[in-house]
């Protein structure tokens, strides 16, 4: 009941504001070609235009568009009231402390491999007048659109940049157990990003790689569509292992069903924990939930530690993402027999297997 009462919310609220959005003057830009209801949001339309031409391959679902997304969490999350009751200072959350202070925060274990993107957005940053909190989450709502079957994420201007590096500490790790993982969430959003909130966080691994897990295969994704957002990940996710697609027992790291798959075992973990299997399950086959839930939490996670009083919403600039592609399958080779059930209350869904030979996924290339 109460997940139909926020799709109605969310259906809602996006019908209020495309409804507003008509009704309300909008400002014409200095660029002579695009309007806004607010004349804060002119300056992104060139920030848009940059990044999709020269990081993102011409609005590219690449691996520059997924380390993006990585980037806004690792920055956001980065917050601890926990730490700040304590006296301690606990992190400015969304405030880019992770690309202002990168010779400290990119050398945190959590944050290994992402001084690449970092350094790949330092240029955009420097050529456009843009806070660099604002930047990192722009970028990563612009990356994600390119992903076929994505949100159209929300887009904020107006936070203010980190003076300090965020303390160690804050990044959940793959090798954290769900009971460690969730009591970090729940601490840096006050509570709000409960159990069920972060399986809605976790879709972004749709659209994810890892390349430090594992070094000896760099770009072995989540999943086997990674350059679409969809629900396959929740699928494989709940598969048997078998396999690693490298070298096997890294930390952080369990046996995924597919060749060049490689499985987080923070994700096999949640996936199977009883306060999160049915809600994982939910998502399998679930499109619009995949979308509209990301959608709903990646807002609140974009504006962590920040007022959302002093920021002027721009969503409007973010492109509205092509529509999904394909629908939820087993991979060819697996059935539901291979499923680890681990929802209780459900059974798990009706899925057409792909045909062919067993399906191996191929790496994401590397920036």
């Amino acid at each position: 009941m109460a997940f139909k009462s926020l799709l109605t919310f969310v259906s809602l609220a996006a019908t209020l504001t495309g409804i507003h959005a008509a009704l309300t003057r909008r400002v014409a830009c200095p660029d002579g070609k695009n309007t806004a209801t607010n004349a804060a949001c002119c300056q992104l339309f060139a920030v848009r235009d940059d990044l999709q031409e020269n990081l993102f391959h011409g609005g590219q679902c690449t691996a520059e568009a997924h380390e993006s997304l990585r980037l806004t969490f690792h920055d956001a999350i980065a917050i601890s009231p926990a730490l700040e009751a304590q006296g301690k200072f606990g992190g400015g959350g969304a405030d880019g402390s992770i690309a202002i202070f990168p010779e400290i925060e990119t050398n945190f274990h959590p944050n290994i491999g992402l001084d690449e993107i970092v350094e790949l957005q330092k240029p955009f940053i420097a050529r456009h007048n843009l806070s660099v909190a604002d930047f990192i989450q722009f970028a990563g709502a612009i990356g994600a659109s390119n992903c076929p079957g994505a949100p159209q994420l929300a887009a904020f201007v107006g936070r203010k940049d980190a003076t300090q590096p965020a303390p160690d500490g804050l990044v959940p790790e793959p090798f954290h157990t769900p009971d460690q993982i969730f009591d970090r969430l729940a601490d840096a959003s006050n509570g709000e990003f409960d159990p069920i909130l972060t399986v809605w966080l976790l879709t972004a691994h749709t659209v994810a790689a890892a390349n430090d897990v594992d070094p000896t295969v760099p770009g072995s994704p989540f999943d086997s569509t990674p350059g679409l957002w969809d629900t396959q990940f929740f699928v494989e996710t709940q598969l048997r292992g078998t396999m690693f697609p490298g070298t096997g027992g890294n930390q952080g790291e369990v046996e995924s069903p597919l060749k060049g798959e490689l499985r987080l075992q923070s994700d096999h973990t949640i996936a199977r924990d009883s306060r999160t299997a049915c809600e994982w399950q939910s998502f399998v086959g679930n499109q619009t939930k995949a979308q509209q839930m990301f959608q709903f939490v990646f807002h609140d996670l974009s504006i962590l530690g920040q007022n959302i009083d002093d920021l002027v919403d721009c969503t409007e600039v973010v492109p509205i993402p092509a529509p999904p592609q394909g629908t939820a399958h087993f991979p060819a080779g697996l059935t539901i027999n291979d499923i680890e059930q681990a929802c209780a209350e459900t059974p798990f869904p009706t899925l057409p297997t792909d045909p062919g030979p067993a399906t191996s996924v191929a790496p994401v290339p590397r920036p």
